[in-house]
Parts: C-alpha cells; structure tokens; sequence
C-alpha cells in the first residue's frame, strides 16, 4: 500500500464520522477505563492497607495492658544449703525494684556462700514472686 492511499482512506473514513468513532473507542478502552479501574484499585488497596494497620493497633492495645507493679520489694537470704536464713543488720525492705537489685549485688559481694532472692507479693495472688536471684 502507498502513503498516499492509506491519507485518502482515512480522509474518506473521517468524512463519513467512522474515524472519529473509532478514536472515541479507542480513547474510552485505552485511556478512560484503564485509569478509572486502576484509580478504583488504588483506592481499595489504600483502605485495606489501612484497615489491617487499625487492626494491628487494635490487637496491640489490647494485648499491651499496663502491667501491675509491685509497691514493696523484699530480699530474701539464703543459706549453702538452700534453707532461708536471716543475717543481722541487712536491710530487706524496700520500695524500688532497681535499689533492691543494687543491695542484693553489694549482699552478694560481702556474704559469697549465700543467695538472695528479691521477691514481691503479687496483688491478687498467695505466693511471693521471685524477680531475682543470685
């Protein structure tokens, strides 16, 4: 086919509206719809994407409840044998989890054949609860 040939056949088909009809098509399949679908797409994965983010959030808070601190720390000694003693003159008594874990270092230090335990009573239990033990 001749240049020439393929302008008069397009001229003629532009002259009769057909040209133009096609394009139209043309434009609606391969630009409008695409973009529309695409678009729509977007948008879905953007709110699911965010639904599953709300979702996590949602499951952490419920998960990460404040925990109940204990308001007195005790320290308990033990002997070589693992029998719970008392030793003369040692604090045992305190308010503050990280001054307890300092006092029991120092108690290992000066006393090495005993153990002590730092132990609280749970608010809705009968048991102690041992935090530390060296």
């Amino acid at each position: 086919m001749r240049p020439g040939f393929l302008d008069f056949v397009k001229s003629v088909l532009f002259g009769f509206g057909i040209v133009s009809v096609s394009h139209v098509i043309f434009t609606i399949f391969s630009q409008t719809i695409p973009s529309t679908v695409i678009g729509f797409f977007r948008d879905v994965s953007a709110a699911f994407i965010l639904m599953v983010v709300f979702a996590f959030a949602f499951t952490w808070f419920l998960k990460a409840r404040p925990h109940n601190r204990p308001k007195r720390y005790a320290v308990i000694v033990f002997d070589v044998f693992g029998n719970q003693t008392e030793i003369t003159g040692l604090r045992t008594d305190f308010k503050n989890h990280d001054v307890a874990w300092s006092f029991m270092k120092q108690y290992k230090n000066d006393y090495p054949l005993h153990n002590f335990a730092m132990v609280s009573d749970a608010p809705n239990s009968e048991k102690k609860t041992i935090f530390r033990y060296i």
